[in-house]
């Protein structure tokens, strides 16, 4: 019979049953082994959705159904139920309004505890003739910490949203709505609670800048207030088209610059990663739109079309400290992997340099990827910046950066959620207010005794008492104090400058307590704080890892080394302190800080070719000053860029010298020592026979010239080998006489070639193989003082209107022809700056 023809018209006769399809029985058998992705709503283990004020059930526009609050748990007495016929959402039509301090008290699962809740408040004064919703003023706490404070709801319709994560004991969460006086009320409209999917938000997140501290304590004991949620280049998202209810706005009103920038519309499939990012961390909507450079419209003539970064501004509170920036990432506009590299820039910091998408979702394309940040300040500016720019790694005509989505958030305060009731609390409060004075008067009675003992050894310390060895006051057994006495039998420390000793209590109010907030800094030897004495004078303080052992060797050797020079290129020691187990060196404040912080990482202005050649004179001064400056010479022995430090005048000077050694005796040609030095630095012949010369310091002092010239860390694992070391890299080109090809873009097209050839030539020459082949630090210096007099006569010229490059042009300044003769002069020159 014809499957197609109609059936017989006797109703008696029915058509045979057609054989069942082996192939469809075995997928019915499989499917239960091979389920299918789900794209279904998340489904949260709590679901609170409640309407306030309101009679009966109410559907939203996303198709959820919300309960009237009658049916919640809420602890309070008096409250009214208010009504609108407002044409608004169904959710606002309503209120409930409390003149007393109130709350809701919700049950928790286990999965609300582990992964978090999502809160959502809604908010909309509507006119009432019994009450001026639009004057209600009220605070907002989830179990007594405050996600709102002194609110007051704005005439249309508002919704604040807030992620909290209770820890695994709490069994329910009170959110509690308090009046800020007793004449005032407070009121919502409508509450969503619900548990979060797994791991929406980690503690895992990038600090910036990138030297802040993270946050403490952990992100999950912070809540957090959501501020923006921004999709990229695509259009608005609503509850409807998010698995987490969310609205999505689109960016147009953030971009600063949209004619730089373009819109990508993927119409492919979106691969979600397994163990990534998922359709609850944001949609596919987000994911399948971004912004892409438009490298056709850069209409800034001074850029060149590949060079521009995407930039977007979002208004923040400038008294918060904290924000949670969550960037979306997923390449939809690369035809291959590894083909997109691009920067990205929080605030003008560096927050991630050559993202490599594809690597990083698992070597797919249109896999999305996300990436947090913690903003430890918006610079008090008001507005949190966030940019995509091409990185070095990119090929020319296929230099590009995306962004799709965008999230901030405000890191509240720390959410506390007791585990017991209310009236137990005010018995504790009061144990540590008493608790809290009692410490507080100890500590004031400590300081006096103190600052008592102090004075009194001022007034007994004898005249002579300069000359005598490091003898500190005796204190417990096994502090500083004993292990400094210990060592200064077998170090140099014997004839400390006892005039520098500065007491632990001025250090104390100069450095607010050691304030966290007046922290500049941090290295192996301890943090650094900035502070102010009482005479006004600014001071670097850096505090040594109290009662540590580790760095007495580099406290005495600052002391005894610092303590015998001055110059104006090296960092002035102003005093230091060995009490109570301290070991402090108080410095001159250099207001500009470390020269590498000037050269890449971070947002400085970027340095001039004339500027560079300054620092690197005023730094050889420094160092040739130590060479020869005293009958045994120093050498410092961790020359680096973030050891140079520049005053307000970007004045550079030589800083750090825990490390230093005496140099060698008039019939020694160096000294014999254990290798240390910082890696990339490090003189690879002192490296190899533990001789340590002065020829050492050029070496380093080399590779902080090739640092100058080319922007860049000297060692950087993020580059392809060849390029990793940055002393091999340059040099390779410096001998092929292309030494431009690796310098600093910003100074492309800005250096004279003859000021760049012989500035190549002098760091050829310091990174020699062998120390005898090195110049002296006084050689050094007149040729960079010959490369600046280059670089100012073509710039004369330039003035002048003679584009010729002609060496005729240009008048013969003072040329090196003899090493002994200019170490003669560079001595004269360097001891006249000494003071």
């Amino acid at each position: 019979m014809d499957p197609t023809s109609p059936p017989p018209s006797s109703s008696s006769t029915l058509p045979p049953k057609p054989p069942p399809n082996p192939f469809l029985l075995l997928l019915l058998l499989l499917l239960p082994f091979f389920p299918l992705p789900s794209l279904a709503a998340f489904t949260p283990a709590d679901n609170y959705l409640f309407v306030c004020g309101a009679a009966a059930s109410v559907a939203s526009a996303d198709g959820r159904i919300f309960r009237p609050d009658s049916s919640a748990t809420l602890s309070t007495r008096r409250s009214s139920s208010l009504s609108s016929p407002s044409p608004s959402s169904p959710l606002l039509r309503s209120a409930r309004l409390f003149p007393r301090p109130s709350a809701y008290s919700f049950p928790l699962s286990p999965s609300s505890t582990a992964n978090g809740l999502l809160l959502r408040l809604h908010f909309l004064p509507f006119p009432h003739p019994s009450f001026n919703l639009s004057a209600a003023l009220f605070s907002v706490f989830a179990a007594g910490s405050p996600l709102l404070s002194r609110f007051s709801a704005p005439p249309s319709p508002l919704l604040k949203e807030f992620f909290i994560k209770p820890p695994s004991s709490s069994l329910s969460l009170l959110l509690s709505f308090t009046p800020s006086f007793p004449s005032s009320f407070a009121f919502v409209n409508a509450i969503e609670l619900f548990s979060a999917p797994n791991n929406l938000f980690s503690d895992t997140a990038t600090p910036i800048p990138l030297s802040s501290p993270s946050p403490s304590p952990p992100l999950s004991r912070h809540a957090l207030e959501t501020l923006h949620r921004i999709n990229v280049g695509g259009p608005l998202v609503t509850p409807t088209n998010d698995t987490l209810w969310r609205t999505w706005n689109p960016d147009p009103q953030f971009l600063d610059t949209p004619f730089l920038a373009k819109v990508v519309d993927f119409t492919g499939q979106i691969n979600y990663p397994v163990g990534g990012a998922t359709r609850e961390v944001a949609p596919e909507t987000v994911y399948g739109t971004a912004r892409e450079m438009d490298k056709g419209n850069s209409s800034n003539s001074s850029l060149p079309s590949n060079s521009f970064n995407i930039t977007w501004t979002f208004p923040v509170s400038s008294s918060i400290h904290g924000y949670l920036v969550r960037l979306h990432f997923c390449d939809i506009v690369s035809k291959a992997l590894n083909e997109l590299y691009f920067d990205v820039y929080i605030n003008s910091y560096s927050a991630c340099k050559d993202l490599d998408l594809s690597a990083l979702a698992g070597f797919t394309l249109a896999s999305p990827y996300y990436m947090d940040f913690v903003v430890m300040h918006s610079n008090n500016s008001g507005r949190i910046q966030v940019s995509v720019g091409p990185s070095e790694r990119s090929l020319a005509w296929k230099s590009n950066a995306i962004l799709n989505g965008v999230e901030i958030l405000n890191i509240r305060g720390v959410v506390s959620f007791p585990r017991e009731e209310k009236r137990k609390k005010y018995p504790a409060v009061v144990l540590m207010s008493v608790l809290g004075s009692l410490l507080l008067v100890c500590v004031l009675i400590v300081l006096i005794v103190v600052m008592l003992r102090c004075r009194r050894q001022k007034k007994e310390r004898p005249e002579l008492q300069e000359s005598v060895t490091w003898s500190p006051l005796p204190v417990f057994r096994g502090s500083s104090y004993s292990r400094l006495t210990e060592l200064s039998s077998a170090s140099p420390a014997t004839n400390l400058n006892l005039r520098l000793k500065i007491p632990f209590f001025e250090i104390l109010l100069a450095t607010n307590n050691f304030n966290e907030n007046a922290q500049i800094g941090s290295g192996g030897f301890g943090k650094v704080y900035k502070g102010v004495l009482r005479d006004g004078t600014k001071v670097a303080v850096k505090r040594g890892v109290r009662g540590s052992q580790q760095g007495l060797g580099e406290f005495q050797t600052e002391i005894v080394v610092l303590s015998k020079i001055r110059h104006r290129h090296l960092v002035s020691l102003i005093g230091y302190c060995e009490e109570q187990s301290e070991m402090i060196l108080v410095y001159e404040f250099m207001e500009k800080g470390p020269l590498r912080e000037h050269l890449y990482g971070s947002s400085h202005p970027c340095l001039s070719w004339k500027q560079r050649l300054e620092i690197c004179i005023g730094s050889a001064r420094g160092l040739h000053y130590l060479h020869t400056g005293c009958a045994q010479g120093i050498i410092h022995r961790d020359v680096k860029s973030s050891n140079i430090l520049l005053d307000e005048n970007y004045t550079a000077k030589v800083a750090d010298f825990g490390l230093s050694k005496l140099g060698s005796q008039l019939n020694q040609t160096h000294v014999s020592t254990g290798v240390k030095g910082s890696f990339g630095y490090l003189d690879p012949e002192y490296f190899k026979t533990q001789q340590l010369t002065d020829k050492s310091d050029v070496y380093s002092f080399g590779v902080v010239l090739l640092e100058v010239l080319c922007a860049r860390p000297v060692i950087d694992q993020s580059l392809p080998w060849e390029q990793v070391n940055l002393a091999e890299w340059a040099m390779l080109w410096q001998k092929k006489g292309q030494i431009e090809r690796v310098i600093d873009p910003s100074l492309k097209g800005k250096i004279d070639r003859r000021s760049l050839r012989k500035f190549g030539e002098t760091v050829e020459k310091c990174l020699a193989q062998y120390g005898i082949d090195r110049p002296a630090m006084g050689d050094v210096l007149w040729n960079l003082e010959y490369v600046l007099q280059l670089h100012e006569k073509a710039m004369q010229r330039e003035q002048s209107g003679d584009s010729t490059n002609s060496s005729s042009h240009v008048a013969s300044p003072r040329v090196i022809h003899d090493p002994s003769s200019s170490m003669t002069a560079g001595r004269n020159d360097s001891m006249a700056e000494a003071s």
